[in-house]
């Protein structure tokens, strides 16, 4: 991702400053040899690619790794047919960021060799399949075959239009290497698909770019962050923190049918102690949009969006063993919803020249998500499995000459956790000591994210922001029974609440 910006940055042949964005570069259509050639089909060489891939990790894994999952035989192979699947017990960031990308792997096998958005999918589910049946000796994960494709079509698409921004086949020497190396590491099956073409090395009078270079804004953030929490205990931990936000396309373009041609992408990595680096991803990619409004003081659009959210932290204070269990967990919040898509609007309105008013209001359905749970506890898993809905809206404010904005963000997500377990049983074993095949603790739960931040633009790109966050989680749990010394509760109702707050140095590339 850091050798995209440089790349970007430096191969700009000029700068183009909008009123609202500054981009990194000129923008201009794709050159139309290099879409016919782009979309021609190879099924042969994706469908290799994808098999490869699985083949390989599994190698990695058992010879390497030497992981107990990767002994696999035939015996395992029809076990897992006859058993099916069940929910697993990984880790948050296993399930809901580590299987998303490989989803991206198999989805980029499509994409790299002329299938589209909607065809790549069927390489991701493919190759999803091929994992959970056949290369692991636990049983197939209902949670993976849902996560990894869909997830890594949101991932996969990102980093398909990354990596295209980068390549240009016009280029040689050291800034050709230079180029197909970022390439590579942006996305791995587009940069293998390069090399085994030739296409890494052939040079052409096109660009090579399958959409050319559309208005792209990036910006780098460095900084601190400090979180705290506000209920159940005192805690609270400090450390650095950086940020990369990118958004690609015309959010106000005419109505469009080209899945992702407009996406948000953020990610926020962590150099706190006690917290995990990657804290938090969300991108937002426009599936289909209609035009309602395109006037110069006016414009609104409609469309479908597919979201991609990840929220991660870990303990902030000292667990009191001793404690009431109805005090909320020592881990302030975990969200995890790689399958989640949904309608929204997007407006801008323009009241005066220089000022501008930016908004956008989504709603969508998450067919998987997982949640953070204050008690069921099995093997790496400290969240609850479920399905339900987000309510996503956001305002800025933008003062003339883009020197000062101020944005209003609120995130809601509602998520049902349908199959629990009955707490007479125990948390984790059914009556007969097998693992049960659950999605946790029985439980409707709300995670909200509510976040205020101010800019202040102190030379040509360079920024300072400030951000206030609030994190408030609250789980109903039914079918549990909690007690503690003399008194005992049943289907009891925990709430956790959080304070982040960051100060960064920003920059526009």
């Amino acid at each position: 991702m850091f050798v995209w910006l440089g790349c970007l940055s430096l191969a700009a042949a000029a700068q183009e400053q909008q009123p609202w964005r500054h981009l990194v570069s000129r923008t201009h259509t794709p050159d139309s040899l290099d879409v016919a050639r782009l979309n021609h089909k190879a099924f042969w060489r994706a469908g290799a690619e994808t098999v490869g891939f699985n083949i390989g990790l599994w190698a990695f894994d058992r010879y390497v790794q030497k992981g107990h999952y990767a002994y696999i035989s035939w015996s395992t192979i029809k076990e897992n047919f006859r058993h099916g699947f069940e929910w697993d017990n990984d880790h948050l960031s296993t399930n809901m960021f580590a299987h998303p990308y490989n989803g991206s792997l198999f989805f980029n096998a499509g994409r790299s060799n002329g299938f589209n958005f909607w065809q790549s999918e069927l390489f991701a589910i493919g190759g999803s399949a091929m994992w959970e049946m056949f290369m692991e000796c636990e049983y197939p994960s209902t949670n993976d075959i849902i996560a990894t494709p869909i997830g890594g079509a949101a991932i996969g698409e990102v980093l398909y239009r990354t990596a295209d921004l980068i390549i240009d086949d016009r280029s040689r020497g050291a800034e050709r290497f230079g180029r197909e190396l970022a390439a590579f590491v942006v996305n791995p099956m587009r940069g293998f698909t390069r090399l085994v073409t030739g296409r890494a090395w052939e040079r052409r009078s096109t660009s090579g770019r399958r959409y050319g270079i559309p208005p792209v804004s990036v910006e780098l953030s460095l900084g601190s962050r400090y979180i705290t929490m506000l209920n159940g205990g005192e805690g609270r931990k400090a450390g650095g923190a950086l940020e990369i936000d990118i958004e690609y396309g015309d959010r106000f373009a005419p109505s469009a049918k080209a899945p992702y041609d407009w996406f948000s992408f953020l990610m926020e990595l962590n150099a706190v102690k006690t917290q995990p680096l990657l804290g938090r991803v969300e991108i937002t990619g426009r599936l289909l949009s209609k035009e309602l409004l395109d006037k110069p003081s006016l414009k609104a659009s409609v469309g479908m969006y597919q979201h991609f959210d990840y929220f991660d932290s870990d303990t902030i204070r000292r667990r009191d063993e001793n404690a009431n269990p109805l005090t909320p967990c020592v881990v302030p919040y975990k969200l995890g919803t790689p399958a989640c898509v949904g309608a929204g609007a997007m407006g801008r309105y323009i009241p005066s020249p220089g000022w501008a008013i930016d908004g956008h209001l989504h709603l969508s359905g998450m067919v998987l998500a997982g949640i953070l749970t204050d008690f069921y506890r099995d093997h790496h898993r400290n969240y609850n499995w479920g399905s339900g809905y987000s309510i996503k809206g956001v305002v800025e404010l933008r003062v003339p000459g883009n020197r000062f904005s101020v944005t209003v963000a609120e995130q809601f997500y509602k998520v049902f956790t349908w199959t629990g377990f009955d707490s007479a049983y125990g948390w984790a074993t059914s009556p007969g000591g097998e693992p049960l095949n659950i999605q946790g603790d029985t439980s409707r739960a709300s995670f909200n994210h509510l976040e205020f931040m101010a800019k202040w633009r102190l030379f040509h790109r360079l920024s300072v922001t400030a951000g206030l966050d609030f994190y408030t989680r609250i789980t109903h749990y039914r079918n549990t029974h909690v007690s503690f010394d003399a008194w005992s509760t049943d289907w009891p109702i925990i709430e956790s609440r959080q304070l982040g707050l960051h100060i960064l140095l920003s920059y526009s590339i």
